[in-house]
């Protein structure tokens, strides 16, 4: 066989591999194979990588690739052009296209089209990240070729918006959708709080031979979660490992971390974090916060110290984590460590939050004089939940005097809230001060306060 056979039948693999159905997973690969076969100056693969890059939303890969082509033909630019016309922003086909005619390549019939596609698609993603639906529907409604992506604009506008049927609806009159429309729709309905019609659009999804991507799993494991749905969650996580996106993609693998963490399964949770092949301080905040708020502080606490043996830098969601570790472990002087060490051995300025873990840890303990002080030292305003966390360990430990500066400030911060005023009368009877109690009963009945139903002024 000659050489010039052996570079086509090199050349007929590379491209068999590109268009084929695991691209997605195997572009870095393909694109070490092309190199190693010296190809990676030839306009004719490089045209096809490009177009394949741009389908999979990959033109930052793209790019690198083509600054390394050292004389790029018309068939390059024209991918490279289509590929920036798919996905924002439009404006580098517009800069590409000045580019090339500036190194004297002049454009063909194949320029000019996604081009004028960019620029009527550049217009419709203004209006919708201006959230000027009206002005991008009459513009949608003027464009002849509609494609996918403008669909895909539209629908990410009005759901952003709040116009989540409307979105819905534009989605059902699609007749090309791509794995972002689906992804777009499925993220609008489960930040709508509309799960179950979410995993209804899921199935329909899988269904329409659509494999899921990395968005899809971190959009549908919560979901999962939120519906109790186990077996689902745990088809994805089979999916996910069979397809390498639970190996390619680190927020993948903390989705199913919380996955398994919110729906108490920790010998699953612990096995995907240990078999990470990459984690981030977001893998290490979402195992210990998921035991944490499941009763298991300790373990959190265990892994915090492997955390800092690691060498990892934690941040502040990782205190709010370890903290709350502390509150249900009654560990009080870990947690004064803890939330010391923040400033002094992290340059992490304490907030809200962690206030408002170390007052509840502090009330819990019996500690509500020194949680007191604390929160009259903080540097920002207390809020109702601080406030109330304080007035409820007076009521577990009895400081009356804490407890009317609390609901003082509570009447202020939350006056529509009876929990507050029941809460205070809870504790002047239980410390026999009925004149108190009859005191508040006025007092709310004068603001026009009604008791939550189910609730006793003495208990």
């Amino acid at each position: 066989m000659s050489r010039g056979g052996t570079v086509r039948e090199v050349e007929r693999r590379i491209l068999t591999h590109l268009h084929g159905r695991r691209s997605r997973i195997h572009l870095t690969q393909i694109h070490a194979h092309f190199l190693r076969h010296h190809l990676h100056q030839s306009n004719h693969i490089l045209s096809h990588f490009v177009s394949v890059c741009g389908s999979l939303r990959k033109m930052d890969y793209a790019h690198l690739v083509f600054l390394q082509a050292q004389h790029p033909n018309i068939l390059l630019y024209n991918s490279m052009i289509k590929g920036y016309s798919l996905s924002p922003p439009f404006q580098t086909s517009l800069h590409l296209f000045c580019t090339m005619k500036k190194h004297g390549i002049w454009p063909d019939e194949f320029t000019f089209a996604p081009i004028l596609n960019a620029i009527r698609v550049g217009i419709v993603e203004f209006y919708a990240n201006c959230e000027k639906m009206d002005n991008a529907k009459k513009v949608f409604d003027e464009m002849r070729d509609r494609d996918v992506i403008v669909w895909n604009l539209m629908i990410h506008g009005y759901c952003k918006t709040g116009k989540v049927d409307t979105g819905y609806s534009l989605f059902k009159e699609m007749k090309e959708r791509s794995v972002v429309s689906w992804n777009t729709m499925l993220s609008c309905l489960a930040r709508s709080g509309r799960d179950a019609e979410a995993l209804k659009l899921f199935y329909e999804m899988r269904d329409s031979s659509f494999e899921p991507d990395e968005a899809t799993v971190i959009t549908m494991l919560p979901v999962c979660a939120r519906l109790g749905e186990d077996n689902i969650g745990q088809w994805i996580h089979s999916y996910a490992k069979s397809s390498k996106l639970y190996q390619n993609h680190v927020s993948v693998g903390n989705a199913l971390v919380d996955f398994y963490c919110k729906r108490g399964l920790w010998d699953a949770a612990f096995m995907v974090f240990d078999e990470m092949p990459l984690k981030n301080v977001v893998s290490w905040n979402t195992m210990i916060s998921g035991l944490a708020f499941n009763g298991n502080g300790e373990k959190g606490l265990a892994l915090f110290d492997e955390m800092i043996k690691n060498r990892l830098n934690p941040n502040e969601s990782t205190f709010i984590g370890v903290l709350t570790c502390c509150v249900h472990s009654g560990l009080v002087q870990r947690g004064r460590d803890l939330f010391g060490s923040m400033v002094s051995n992290h340059q992490l300025e304490p907030k809200l939050e962690h206030y408002g873990c170390m007052v509840d840890l502090l009330g819990r303990g019996g500690s509500v004089k020194e949680a007191y002080d604390l929160v009259k030292s903080m540097p920002m305003k207390p809020n109702g939940a601080l406030w109330g966390a304080l007035l409820s360990c007076c009521r577990n430990h009895g400081y009356l005097e804490v407890a009317e500066v609390a609901v003082k400030e509570l009447m202020v911060l939350e006056p529509w809230n009876s929990g507050n005023y029941v809460l205070l009368s809870n504790i002047y009877a239980e410390n026999g001060k009925w004149d108190e109690v009859e005191k508040v009963r006025v007092l709310m009945m004068e603001s026009k306060i009604e008791k939550t139903p189910g609730q006793s002024f003495i208990r």
